[in-house]
Formats: structure tokens, sequence, C-alpha cells
């Protein structure tokens, strides 16, 4: 945890890491440095036994404005768009949704754009009642990336996925919690407390029950019940034997407070 990033910085603290775009000047727009250094942060929280639950916000006003289309326009040449999503976004949103821990988005500002996607790729999200998601890409002729096409449509269903996209409608976060888009919302001064109100609770929860979960939510969008029932026996089989379940069952019987390790 001791590298040095040039646009990230990163804190770590009781079981919680946390990673800030720290691009505040472009209101944290994604260039190639950034994109590379989120993949290797974010292996170093796969990595690192100590961390527990990750929150990932940003730096200044913005949470994450999406790519820096003005380093897009310093590139020589025609850019491959196809190549930079397998390069460097596809990379980021896949490992985000691997990670067996949980991600907290805290959502200091607008997400726009492939931003948007990342906040959404996210297992909560905690936002300022100031905040807002836009899903910009149509507003200069581009589809959705970054896994926006994915998350969308099972948060606030077809319809309003295919408003939201098409038309580059900017979502308060008010109207984002009522659509299911973020978990909570506060005053942009509670953000902060309201955000340690989970870390406290996941970094002292059974870490590998939870990553365990995650990826069961994660395979059932895209399978049938008898698939679901056979990886829930198998998952359970790995929470079974784990430390955590046994210190469970001990404080259960002992009538006290379990102390899960993570483990």
């Amino acid at each position: 945890m001791e590298k040095q990033f040039e646009c990230l910085l990163i804190e770590k603290s009781n079981g919680v890491a946390t990673i800030t775009l720290n691009r505040p000047d472009v209101f944290n727009a994604f260039n190639d440095t950034i994109s590379y250094e989120m993949q290797e942060a974010l292996k170093m929280m796969d990595r690192d036994k100590e961390v527990r639950v990750v929150v990932l916000t940003g730096a200044g006003k913005a949470f994450c404005s999406g790519q820096d289309l003005k380093a897009i326009k310093e590139v020589a040449g025609k850019r491959d768009l196809s190549e930079s999503l397998h390069k460097r976004y596809n990379p980021i949103i896949r490992a985000m949704r691997a990670l067996p821990k949980p991600i907290i988005c805290r959502l200091n500002g607008v997400a726009a754009g492939a931003g948007c996607s990342i906040a959404l790729a996210c297992d909560l999200i905690v936002a300022a009642d100031t905040a807002s998601l836009i899903e910009v890409f149509v507003n200069v002729g581009l589809v959705l990336d970054s896994g926006s096409s994915y998350f969308l449509p099972r948060l606030v269903g077809s319809a309003r996925a295919f408003e939201l996209s098409t038309m580059g409608s900017k979502v308060p976060a008010q109207k984002a919690l009522e659509w299911g888009m973020v978990n909570k919302v506060v005053p942009m001064e509670e953000l902060d407390a309201a955000v340690k109100g989970y870390t406290d609770y996941y970094a002292a929860a059974p870490t590998k029950a939870i990553g365990l979960m995650k990826k069961m939510l994660n395979k059932s969008f895209h399978s049938d019940l008898d698939t679901m029932l056979d990886y829930e026996a198998y998952c359970q089989q790995i929470a079974g034997n784990s430390a955590d379940n046994a210190e469970g069952v001990a404080a259960f019987n002992e009538k006290r407070k379990p102390v899960f390790k993570g483990e």
C-alpha cells in the first residue's frame, strides 16, 4: 500500500482503504495514467488481506466526469475506442466486480459518462444531496460503455434506461435514490459520517462470506434458478469451512457479539 500514484490518492486505516481519483482540475476525468493506476490499485486491494472494504471517491467538487476529451485530442491520429475500452476501462469494471470485498462509492459530486459507469459498478453508493449521475455519451455521438449498458437497465428498468441513455438526462441524487440507483443520500456535510456508517460495519463483518455473496449476486444476473441453487450450495460449503463461520456459531452459543477476522 506504500506505492505513490500520480493521479490517485490511497489511504488505509482500520481495514478500510480509500481510493480518491485525484485530478480535481479536470473533475477527475480519466486519461491513460489514471486508467492504468486504477487497475493497479484494485489489484492491490485484492492482495492486501488487511483491507476488508474499499471506498471510491473523487477529489474536489466532482466524483468523475468520464473520459478526458482533451487528452484524446492530444493523441496523434484517430484513437481506436474499442481498443481503449478493452485496455483501459473494461479491466477496471471487471476488477471491481470480481473484488471479493465491498466497494462503496462516496459520490461527492457529478458522475458522468464512464464516471457514471464506475459509480454504478460499485456495490453501494452513498451520495451527497448535491451529487448527480448522467450518461453523457449521446452528447458526443457515442454509446454507453464501461458497463453502463449492463448496470443501468438492471437498476432502473429498460424504458427508463433507454430514456436516460438516449437523452443524456441528468439524474439528481434524490431522484437516483427513488429510482434505486444509489443507496443513501445525505447533505454534503454528512457524507463522510454516512460512508463511515457502512465502512464500520463492513470492516468488522465476515469478509469471506460477503465476497462469496458478491460473486453469487453477480452470477444470478445470467443464471437460472437451478444453477443458482447449485452455486449457493458450493459457496455455502466454502463459507461453512471459514474461521468466521466458526466464530459466528461460537458467539451465538456463548451469547456474545462475534469478532470476525474476515477469514
